[in-house]
C-alpha cells in the first residue's frame, strides 16, 4: 500500500488492475477519429464521479470484484475504451492521423484506494474539497494525447470511513459528457444483474443485458469526409501543450426548480417575449453577468459567454444519444462590461439564446467543411486562438440522469467532478439532486473573483444553497 497526497490531504494507495475483454460485441479493431474528436487532443480528459453515503461489507473482495465483472462484461459493448491511441504520419505531407487500437494497451484501469474522511467531512467544505482531484487516477494529471500510453478509461474506488466514491476518468477524444454518463449508467445496469458469485470474467457476458448499446460510427458520413481524418502535424511538440490555470477556488452552488423558474420569467419578461428564452439559457445569463460584475472589469472590456452544446440534436436527422464519441459544439455570445452590466438579465439571456439558435444545420455543415480545410487542435488558456480573456465556458448539461447509476448502493449523495480542464471562468451545469428542474452550477474563478461573487447579491439571491 502506497499513499498520494494533494496539497495537505492523503489517500492511500490499495491496488490495481487493468479490465480487457477477450470478445468485443463486432470484428472492428481500428475506431478512427475525427475532426470534432481530434480538436480535444490538448485538453484535458472527462472526470465525473458518484458519492454514496453507504458502505459495502467486504469491499475490498465482494463488491470490488463485481465491479471487475461489471467492467469486463460492459467493455464487450464500449470495446474502444479498453484499446489505446495511435499516430499514423504521413512524412511527405506533413500530416498525422489518429485511431483507437482496440486490441493495444493493457485495458481499462481500475484502481482501490481509501482515505479517513467522512461523507460530511467532503461535503461540508466550502469549496470542493481538495481530496476530490485524488480521487480521480489517484491526482495524476493528463492531457487527451497521453492516451498513447494511458488507459483512455480508468474507474477508481475510494472508500471513505462512512461511504465509497467511485471516480470515472475518460479520454475526452473518444467520448464526451453525453457518452460518459451513457457507459455510467450501462455499467450500473449490469452491475444489477450480476451475481454476487459469478467470478469468472471470461463467461456469460452474452447473458447480460444493455438496454441502450453505443453506437460507434464515423460523424456525419453523408458530408463525403474520408475516414481518415489528417491533421497538418507530425510531432506532439507542435500541437501540445500543457496547461496550468495558476490558483483557483472551485465551488458548487445549487438552484432550486423554483428559483429556475423565476429566472426563465424574469428573462422572458424583461424581453417581451413568451418562453422563446429557456431556464437554461436565463440562468446562464445570470451566471455571465454575476462574474463578469465580479471581475471589476472597465466598461469598455468586450468578455464573452461560450455555450459547449451537443451536436447530436442540432442536425437533421438528429443523431441517435448512443452515438458514442466527443460530438460538441459551441454558441458563443459577445457584449462589453457597460452593456451587459447596464442592462438586464433579459439581454444577456436573449444573447446567449441567439448564438444558440444561429448554430443550425446550415452553420454546422459549413464550419465542417472549413475544419476539414483547416483542422486544428484547440488549445487551453491563452494559448488557444480562440481565447478571450475574461470569458465564460458553460459545458455539462442539466439533462443528464447522472444520478440514476447506483451500484446497489442507493442513490448518490453527491456529483463530483475532479482537476481536469478546470480554469477561471469554467462553469459546469449538473441536474440537482432534488430533481424537478433544479440545477448546480459548479463554477471555477481565481479566488479574488470567487470572493466577490459570494458577495454579490443578485446571484446569490436565486441560490437555495452552496458548497
Amino acid at each position: 500500500m502506497g499513499s498520494y497526497c494533494e496539497g495537505n490531504h492523503k489517500l492511500n494507495f490499495i491496488s490495481e488492475c487493468f479490465v480487457k475483454p477477450t470478445e468485443v460485441a463486432n470484428n472492428e479493431t481500428y475506431h478512427y477519429l475525427g475532426g470534432s474528436d481530434l480538436y480535444m487532443l490538448s485538453m484535458g480528459p472527462i472526470q465525473k464521479g458518484l458519492l454514496f453515503n453507504s458502505k459495502p461489507d467486504n469491499i475490498s473482495s465482494s463488491f470490488l470484484r463485481k465491479l471487475k465483472k461489471s467492467l469486463y462484461t460492459s467493455l464487450v459493448h464500449f470495446y474502444p475504451l479498453a484499446g489505446q491511441l495511435v499516430t499514423k504520419k504521413f512524412d511527405d505531407e506533413h500530416k498525422c492521423c489518429f485511431y483507437v487500437d482496440c486490441n493495444k494497451g493493457p485495458g481499462v484501469r481500475l484502481i482501490h484506494a481509501s482515505v479517513d474522511y467522512t461523507v460530511p467531512d467532503i461535503l461540508s467544505s466550502t469549496d470542493v474539497h481538495e481530496i476530490v482531484n485524488s480521487f480521480f487516477d489517484l491526482g495524476e494529471k493528463s492531457v487527451n494525447y497521453d492516451g498513447h500510453t494511458r488507459p483512455l478509461l480508468s474507474v477508481q474506488l475510494t472508500e471513505l470511513l462512512d461511504g465509497v466514491f467511485i471516480g470515472f476518468t475518460i479520454n475526452h477524444c473518444v467520448a464526451d459528457g453525453t457518452s460518459l454518463w451513457h457507459f455510467i449508467s450501462a455499467l450500473s445496469e449490469i452491475f444489477s444483474q450480476l451475481n454476487d458469485d459469478q467470478e469468472n470474467e471470461d463467461n456469460n457476458y452474452n447473458q447480460i443485458s444493455v438496454s441502450k448499446k453505443p453506437i460507434f460510427t464515423t460523424l456525419f458520413p453523408d458530408y463525403g469526409y474520408d475516414k481518415i481524418f489528417k491533421l497538418p502535424y507530425l510531432e506532439p511538440e507542435e500541437f501540445i501543450f500543457r496547461y496550468d490555470p495558476g490558483p483557483l477556488r472551485v465551488k458548487l452552488f445549487q438552484f432550486s426548480s423554483k428559483s429556475i423558474a423565476m429566472l426563465k420569467a424574469q428573462a422572458n419578461e424583461e424581453c417581451g417575449l413568451h418562453n422563446n428564452i429557456s431556464s437554461f439559457q436565463a440562468l446562464c445569463g445570470l451566471t455571465w453577468r454575476s462574474i463578469t460584475r465580479a471581475r471589476n472589469l472597465k466598461s469598455n472590456q468586450d468578455v464573452n459567454c461560450v455555450i459547449i452544446m451537443n451536436l447530436r440534436t442540432r442536425i437533421q436527422p438528429p443523431l441517435s444519444s448512443e452515438y458514442f464519441r466527443s460530438c460538441l459544439w459551441a454558441g458563443i455570445s459577445e457584449s462589453n462590461v457597460g452593456d451587459l452590466s447596464g442592462s438586464g438579465l433579459g439581454r444577456a439571456a436573449l444573447l446567449i439564446n441567439q448564438s444558440i439558435k444561429m448554430q443550425d444545420e446550415k452553420t454546422i455543415r459549413i464550419m465542417f467543411n472549413h475544419s476539414e480545410e483547416h483542422p486544428c487542435v484547440v488549445q487551453p488558456g491563452p494559448q488557444s486562438v480562440n481565447y478571450r480573456p475574461y470569458g465564460v465556458v458553460v459545458g455539462g448539461s442539466a439533462k443528464f440522469d447522472v444520478y440514476e447509476p447506483e451500484f446497489g448502493l442507493g442513490k448518490a449523495i453527491a456529483m463530483l467532478a475532479g482537476y481536469a480542464n478546470k480554469d477561471d471562468g469554467k462553469v459546469t451545469a449538473n441536474p440537482g439532486r432534488e430533481g424537478g428542474g433544479s440545477v448546480e452550477l459548479e463554477i471555477s474563478l481565481t479566488p479574488e473573483t470567487m470572493n466577490a461573487l459570494e458577495l454579490d447579491e443578485e446571484f446569490m439571491s436565486f441560490t437555495s444553497s452552496s458548497t
